[in-house]
């Protein structure tokens, strides 16, 4: 490595650890807790989704950003249980899992608060077992299901 790659690279780690340890310490309302999605990720098996409710766009959410740069959106080789579906804050809606309806899900966005939006809009439609997880931001939650 070159002297300003390893200076990046330790930036880059400095910042994630700093950014996950502040927000350990602030978890939003809804948020589950660890012990709680451990339980859930473990009963749910392969059965689990994940709900990805994040904006790549900055321009709307620019809040995203940090939490993108921590953890990326699911891809077919990534997160191969999580999928993408956006919760708009100016339409409070977003499009609904193509899955049953008593499928165990994971909501998250960043930290936890769309993530709670997107719970209470699941749950609305009919879903029936649904958490909040957070998100990277909420590091001893995200380990628990963020590879998923």
């Amino acid at each position: 490595l070159t002297g300003g790659e390893a200076m990046r690279r330790a930036a880059t780690i400095i910042s994630r650890r700093t950014f996950q340890q502040t927000a350990m310490s602030q978890r939003k309302a809804g948020v589950s807790s660890p012990e709680e999605l451990r339980a859930f990720v473990t009963s749910a098996g392969p059965r689990l989704v994940i709900v990805d409710v994040r904006n790549p766009d900055a321009s709307i959410e620019p809040g995203d950003q940090k939490s993108l740069a921590v953890a990326g959106l699911p891809s077919a080789g990534y997160r191969p249980q999580a999928q993408h579906l956006i919760y708009d804050r100016s339409s409070n809606e977003m499009p609904l899992p193509d899955v049953e309806k008593d499928t165990p899900i994971i909501t998250h966005c960043g930290g936890g608060g769309r993530g709670q939006k997107a719970k209470d809009y699941l749950m609305a439609h009919g879903f029936t077992n649904v958490l909040n997880g957070g998100g990277p931001k909420e590091a001893d939650c995200w380990k628990e299901f963020g590879e998923k």
